[in-house]
């Protein structure tokens, strides 16, 4: 039997479910109904794809990408076409970054008479965080998000991935890969700073990819938190947003987030921006889904934040 050119699998939500919006560095791009990411997977391409067949059927497609295709090749010393395995793996990563298989029934019985959370649950029931394929990438972009605007953010994550990362096509239509944790190891930290990184999270960013791509720290386990902290720059909020994004923990909330500190602000009517405990207190109530239910007060909420009056710091 031949290596498959692809694979593809049906999957029925136990949930309600629709695709959600493209990453913020732009390597996941929904368009036309249709979610479609190039990943590596073991030093092969794979174009991965998820779109709605009907009513409550979700089609994931991996394709075997010829490395001689990529106009940026895969960051490996040997590339290779991908096999069956790695096919199930690229569909298995979509599977977790969409959150298809999550099911959502006891949170929406829980909550569903909830005076914040069940009125937005109601117009969005099909809502999930979107998550990172891999667990390398929600720390990597945790680190570029760190103390300032999601907008900066997104911009210091496309200049990297458009820096380092493989890519099929040209131009404005190419799929770019998120740059590898074996990749990042190899830069100089004054070339992550040129990104637009602060000196402090270039030399951590590069620290965390020399730690994961030596194996020597496996970032998807919660095991590996304390090593992870004890890198400078590395705090509680990367950490909870490796584990929301990455790891997939519906109870991590990372409470330092600016989007959190402006909304329970307004929420709590402090009259300013709430401290970081203050977060932690008004989310306390909803374990073990903080992560999920701040994810979806500040997607559906989030106007509250833009449109409303400044507030101050807390003192």
């Amino acid at each position: 039997m031949g290596v498959p050119a692809h694979l593809e699998v049906e999957v029925r939500p136990p949930s309600p479910f629709r695709l959600g919006r493209g990453s913020a560095d732009r390597t996941l791009r929904v368009q036309g109904g249709i979610a479609t990411r190039l990943l590596t997977v073991d030093c092969a391409p794979v174009l991965a794809r998820a779109w709605m067949r009907g009513p409550g059927l979700v089609a994931f497609r991996a394709d075997a990408i010829d490395p001689g295709r990529l106009t940026i090749p895969v960051p490996c010393e040997e590339t290779r076409r991908a096999g069956r395995e790695e096919l199930a793996t690229a569909i298995e990563r979509m599977r977790f970054a969409t959150g298809v298989d999550e099911d959502m029934s006891a949170f929406h019985q829980r909550f569903r008479r909830d005076p914040l959370v069940g009125p937005i649950i109601r117009r969005r029931p099909d809502f999930r965080p979107l998550r990172r394929p891999w667990p390398w990438e929600a720390l990597a972009q945790a680190v570029c998000g760190q103390l300032i605007e999601a907008s900066r953010a997104a911009t210091i994550e496309r200049r990297i991935v458009g820096r380092w990362g493989a890519r099929l096509g040209e131009g404005r239509g190419a799929l770019l890969d998120t740059p590898p944790a074996a990749l990042i190891a190899g830069r100089a930290p004054a070339e992550l700073q040129s990104m637009d990184l602060s000196g402090g999270r270039s030399v951590a960013l590069r620290k965390l990819a020399v730690l994961a791509a030596a194996g020597r720290c496996d970032i998807a386990s919660p095991d590996s938190d304390a090593r992870l902290l004890a890198i400078s720059e590395i705090g509680p909020w990367t950490i909870r947003c490796l584990a929301l994004f990455g790891r997939g923990d519906m109870d991590s909330l990372p409470a330092g987030d600016l989007g959190y500190i402006k909304l329970v602000g307004h929420l709590a009517n402090l009259g300013r921006r709430a401290t970081v405990p203050e977060v932690e207190e008004f989310y306390a109530p909803y374990e073990p889904y903080r992560g999920l239910v701040g994810s979806l007060t500040l997607a559906g909420l989030h106007r509250m934040v833009s449109d409303g009056p400044r507030l101050p710091l807390a003192a």
